[in-house]
């Protein structure tokens, strides 16, 4: 009998009954005064939960477009911008910034560690930079940014706007737009939430709002806030068809979002990183991001000398779970294991004893149960 199969991926993450039965209604009119309320109703909670006076937008679109549509709308040609990197998909915003003609500079971080924020004040002392941008939690690495530490020091010591990629972060990484000084905030709805893919989130502060009020007429069409503005106001009104099945997915999301609460939320993901991590250790396995610098939503686990990739991703495929290979200088070395969203304890256990059952089959000596006792204490110590 073949076993049931884990998507334990970086995102696109497992969707739970109530988000699949919400997707799955009856398409209906845009315009429909339900639908109309739904999206409201949506559009209200983002705002509240993660706590910003600026807006919001939800677009039919990837995490790349949010991410587009983030430097679009907040700084233009010939801008310093300082971007600071701890892997793959920071290092993604310098050709986003090549492509816009800014003045950027990177301070990139060895993989597996970031960006101490004292490096970042000092960058900020030398010039006057108008974006610093920051991925929270970098999923080539694993590595998460202090990105509350970072956003207090964009704001006392520049001018810039900060913009954040919380694409594999929000929803289970602790973020606040306002209270942490973050201008701008992105993410998919494919990652923590929950979410099939095909949403881009946006929050923009007010400082963000008014640098795009300032920057006039702009390039992008599809990605111009002052095009989707009336919608998030009025979804009543048209610029784009909206994903009417993904906003009901979305909805069902926060619903499960508030039920639990979302400090709640951030919480059981740091427990549960936290034994996992020290599970997958006990098997021998080392984690790729230095201690203090582990992000909550992801594990980069590299393997024990003598494990082939390949062989051994297959093979855990076959045992239950699907994971990510490495990405950079790490592909081959390691495997990329998602734990976000609304994944449960059980799980997570199965997925543990999937990965000591996988290395029991690809030739190493397993101490069965090791791994899930190292799991059950950690949670619970």
């Amino acid at each position: 009998m073949e076993n049931e199969k884990y998507v334990m991926i970086p995102g696109p993450t497992p969707v739970v009954e109530p988000i699949q039965n919400a997707m799955g209604r009856k398409t209906a009119a845009f315009k429909d005064p339900e639908f109309v309320a739904d999206f409201e109703s949506v559009l209200a909670d983002l705002k509240k939960l993660w706590k910003t006076d600026g807006e919001v937008f939800v677009v039919p679109g990837s995490g790349t477009l949010a991410m587009e549509m983030s430097v679009s709308n907040t700084l233009k040609s010939g801008d310093k911008v300082l971007i600071i990197s701890h892997g793959y998909f920071g290092d993604r915003f310098v050709e986003i910034a090549e492509r816009k003609n800014y003045d950027y500079k990177v301070l990139s971080a060895e993989w597996g560690t970031g960006i101490a924020p004292e490096k970042i004040r000092e960058e900020l002392s030398r010039d006057n930079y108008r974006g610093v941008i920051a991925t929270h939690v970098d999923t080539s690495t694993g590595v998460k940014a202090p990105i509350e530490e970072i956003g207090r020091i964009v704001q006392n010591e520049s001018d810039a706007v900060f913009i954040v990629d919380g694409v594999c972060a929000t929803a289970a990484e602790k973020e606040y737009v306002d209270p942490m000084n973050i201008d701008i905030l992105f993410t998919g709805s494919q990652k923590a939430f929950g979410v099939p893919p095909g949403l881009a989130l946006i929050w923009a502060g007010p400082r963000a709002m008014k640098r795009r009020n300032k920057l006039g007429e702009i390039n992008e069409y599809y990605g111009d806030f002052e095009k989707w503005l009336p919608i998030m106001h009025d979804p009543s009104n048209y610029f784009g068809t909206p994903a009417v099945n993904l906003i009901w997915a979305l909805k069902a999301s926060l619903s499960l979002i508030k039920k639990e609460g979302l400090e709640s939320r951030f919480s059981r993901h740091e427990r549960d990183a936290r034994a996992i991590q020290a599970a997958l250790e006990t098997m021998g396995f080392e984690i790729l991001a230095e201690k203090g610098w582990r992000a909550h939503t992801l594990s980069n686990v590299l393997y024990p000398e003598g494990i082939n990739d390949e062989e051994f991703r297959d093979t855990l495929r076959e045992e239950g779970a699907v994971v990510a290979g490495g990405l950079g200088d790490y592909a081959g070395k390691l495997f990329r294991l998602g734990h976000m969203g609304n994944i449960d304890e059980h799980v997570i256990t199965s997925v543990l004893q999937a990965i000591e059952r996988t290395l029991y089959r690809c030739g190493k000596d397993v101490d069965f149960g090791a791994g899930m006792k190292t799991y059950m204490q950690e949670k619970y110590s």
